[in-house]
């Protein structure tokens, strides 16, 4: 492994450990929601929350057709 590869290997696991304290104490919904806008992609999030990425796209798919600023 170089040490780049070690850097990014890192920095993920610092964003996991982030994106889980962020998320803790809220149910599902609210925690894709913050983790959706700060970012991360469906994966990742499933994987924070402990649930599939079907289940993070349908809980955040009002996000993607919210208009920003429009407050709907």
């Amino acid at each position: 492994m170089t040490a780049d590869e070690r850097v990014i290997e890192l920095l993920e696991l610092i964003l996991r450990v982030e994106a889980i304290q962020t998320a803790s104490g809220v149910g599902i919904t609210e925690g894709a929601r913050l983790l959706k806008l700060a970012g991360l992609d469906n994966h990742t999030i499933a994987e924070v929350l402990n649930t599939s990425p079907g289940t993070v796209r349908s809980v955040t798919a009002n996000l993607r057709r919210r208009r920003p600023g429009g407050g709907r």
